[in-house]
């Protein structure tokens, strides 16, 4: 993916149909100043994206219009190749989020299989039948969502606080496969995690894009996070993309001054990323 116009690039992928892609997207709060200014990204079907920058730099605000929550002030907000509609069906089963905060993202008044289970009722993604049918096939669902994450079938029986801080992000992700979608947008998914932890969550993800043939979007500053995980960066500052490409040379051979210095505040990274990138 190369950066558009004005933006450093590194050479990306050969081109793949984006399932979701801002042109030009600028966003403001109302008698405030922009946080995103002609932002042009787009999400290959099937490819990991990290969006990084450091705290303020309209990371979480894109995702946000990638997720339907925030309406571009200019610009557009594309999904397969047409203009987002949220309440389109078809958004919505096929992109659903993973939040930051796992102890305030799960009801803890609800049982797991109650909270896992809620985008297959509120999708409608359940066959017609009785309600004794569509109550197993859910079950069904939920036990198959909380395997995938690493969880046995009776955790859908416990209530949110009999789990730790990473098993409370696995349910999280549970409840955002189970509708089966194409896309997860996920905004810091680690951050509130300790460090071993965080390395089990991130090898998850990569364990069920591949398997699920996800794509998955990743707002973080963690730039390990990234390495891991997504084959596309994109760069942003101050509400703009400064760099964008292949993840393994936007971090082994960054362009922009911005990217450096991101590079330059995990030293350890920016060796290590050089090294395994260098001939």
């Amino acid at each position: 993916m190369s950066g558009s116009p004005g933006q450093a690039g590194n050479a990306g992928p050969a081109e793949v149909p984006a399932v979701l892609a801002t042109d030009r997207a600028g966003f403001a709060y109302r008698g405030g100043r922009p946080v995103l200014a002609e932002v042009s990204i787009a999400v290959p079907a099937g490819r990991g994206l990290a969006l990084v920058g450091e705290s303020g730099a309209g990371k979480t605000t894109l995702l946000r219009l990638l997720l339907g929550l925030a309406r571009p002030t200019s610009g557009r907000v594309l999904f397969d190749g047409a203009d987002l509609v949220p309440r389109d069906p078809a958004f919505r089963r096929a992109v659903q989020p993973v939040f930051q905060d796992p102890y305030s993202s799960l009801d803890p008044r609800r049982r797991i299989g109650r909270i896992v289970s809620e985008p297959l009722r509120s999708l409608g993604l359940l066959a017609p039948g009785s309600r004794a049918a569509r109550r197993d096939e859910a079950a069904d669902r939920v036990a198959e969502a909380l395997r995938s994450v690493g969880l046995p079938p009776d955790a859908a029986r416990r209530y949110p606080h009999e789990f730790s801080g990473g098993q409370r992000q696995r349910i999280a992700i549970a409840r955002a496969i189970v509708g089966r979608p194409r896309v997860l947008l996920a905004d810091e998914p680690v951050s509130a995690l300790d460090v071993t932890t965080r390395v089990r969550v991130v090898e998850l993800l990569g364990r069920l894009a591949e398997s699920h043939g996800l794509t998955v979007v990743v707002v973080s500053h963690d730039l390990s996070v990234v390495a891991a995980l997504c084959a596309d960066t994109a760069v942003i500052e101050q509400g703009r993309v400064v760099e964008q490409g292949l993840t393994a040379d936007v971090l082994g051979s960054p362009e922009h001054p911005y990217t450096r210095r991101l590079l330059d505040s995990v030293p350890r990274l920016s060796r290590a990323t050089r090294l395994h990138n260098s001939p």
